[in-house]
Formats: structure tokens, sequence, C-alpha cells
């Protein structure tokens, strides 16, 4: 999932009880909270359903900058048309207007066949309504946009849960198929040292938990899932070395 673009800000939620909450619910949790120091998450919420998809479609395996190039240029091959849409990344096409324009516009900027057609069936289900708007988003339960978006070609559970964290800031999402989450919850509770002889831990794939061992432990962190698995997130960085421990610990 792409970082946001648009003006992110700290989620509505409030942070500080969620992290209490954890911390007092889970003390492995909690001691893990310590180390990484303060709650940093920002969401786009000002983005529409339609535009974070886009984004999220072009990103698709590819490494971060590939896809940010790919993606300036499929919005910068609208540009001439008089009709965008204006959101805080700057102009952005309409669904129709993806849907009408020819494949080679699509190929130029960089996608693949199987992301043009995604793209497409994405704008499609955006104006017949599958793909709800960002004003009826916002009024969805989170397994009831689970079940509209995967409804779109090249989207699966894990990119709308990303949606649900990063962009409308929902507090109690645990993706249990993402490796960061799952390597995070190893590190954090299984006993694997982050560090053996001065060098990152190895997480094997027979190290990594199941979904339902991570659901049995996450029962004690609801409503706040979200936020644990942004900890989990961390988890990687300092055993990574790339997130430095907070003094004292």
């Amino acid at each position: 999932m792409p970082r946001p673009a648009h003006s992110p800000r700290p989620p509505r939620y409030d942070s500080a009880a969620a992290i209490a909450h954890l911390t007092a619910a889970d003390p492995k949790l909690g001691r893990l909270i310590q180390r990484a120091g303060p709650f940093t998450l920002r969401v786009a919420s000002a983005q529409s359903p339609f535009e974070a998809l886009v984004e999220s479609i072009v990103y698709q395996q590819l490494h971060g900058k590939a896809a940010a190039t790919i993606h300036r240029r499929l919005l910068e091959s609208f540009a001439p048309v008089p009709t965008l849409e204006v959101s805080g990344t700057g102009a952005h096409p309409t669904p129709q207007q993806i849907l009408d324009c020819p494949n080679a516009q699509l190929r130029a900027a960089g996608l693949s066949a199987n992301k043009a057609l995604a793209l497409r069936d994405l704008a499609a289900k955006t104006l017949d309504g599958t793909v709800p708007t960002l004003s009826r988003i916002r009024r969805m339960s989170d397994e009831a946009i689970v079940d509209h978006l995967t409804q779109v070609r090249g989207i699966g559970r894990w990119t709308v849960e990303m949606l649900l964290i990063f962009r409308l800031g929902r507090p109690d999402v645990l993706p249990v198929s993402d490796y960061g989450v799952r390597k995070g919850f190893v590190l954090t509770f299984t006993g694997l040292k982050p560090f053996a002889d001065g060098k990152p831990a190895k997480v094997t794939p027979a190290d990594l938990p199941t979904p339902a061992e991570m659901e049995r432990r996450a029962k004690k962190w609801a409503p706040w899932r979200s936020i644990a698995s942004w900890y989990l997130w961390r988890a990687c960085d300092l055993a990574n070395g790339t997130l430095t421990p907070r003094p004292g610990d």
C-alpha cells in the first residue's frame, strides 16, 4: 500500500486510549509499544475510494519509486482534459475517463495489461455503485467495505485492509496475511531474538504464525487491532535496525 498523499492527518480515534488498553491487555505488546515509541500513523481520508484503489492497483508488486513514476505518468496523461476531478495530489481522471481512454494511453504510462484491465473494472464498478463514494464508505462497516471492494478485479482482502487502516483510519483491523505483521508477531510473542550475533533475526516461513494463532491472541486487542498491527510493523523496524529503541530500553 502506498503512503497517503493527501495532507495526512492523525486518525480521529483516541490513540492514547488505544495504547493504554493494549498495554494493559497484553504486557508483551506493551513492552513493544514502549520500545517503539509514539504512535505516528497518519491517514489520508480525503482521497476517494476510487482514487485510493487506482493508486493501490498501480503499486501492486512494484517498488515504491517505480510505482510512483507510473502513477504520476498516468495522472499526467489525463492532464489536458478540462473535466478532471481536482484532489489533494492535483488532477485525477474520473472513472468514465478511465473507461473511455485507449489502451495505448494506459500502457504508455507503464501499466501492464492486467493492471489496465483492473483499472477499467474499478472504473466500471465505481460507476455502477459497487465501489462506494467517500461519503458512503465512511458509513459502512469494515466487512461491508471488504465485501464491496474485493469484487473489483485485482483487489484482494489485504488491499482493502490497507485502505481501512491508512485511508479511512479504522481502528480495529488485523491484516493476518501481511508478512510484516506476521513477522512482527513472531518477534514480539514467540521468543525469537531480534538479533543474533549482531545480525537481524531470520524469520523462516515455518516461524510465521497462522491466521488462527494471530486472531486468538488479538481478541484481547479489540477494538484497537489496527494500532497493534502498526506496532507489529515497528517490531520489524526495530529488528532491522531502521528504528532506534527509546532510551532506557
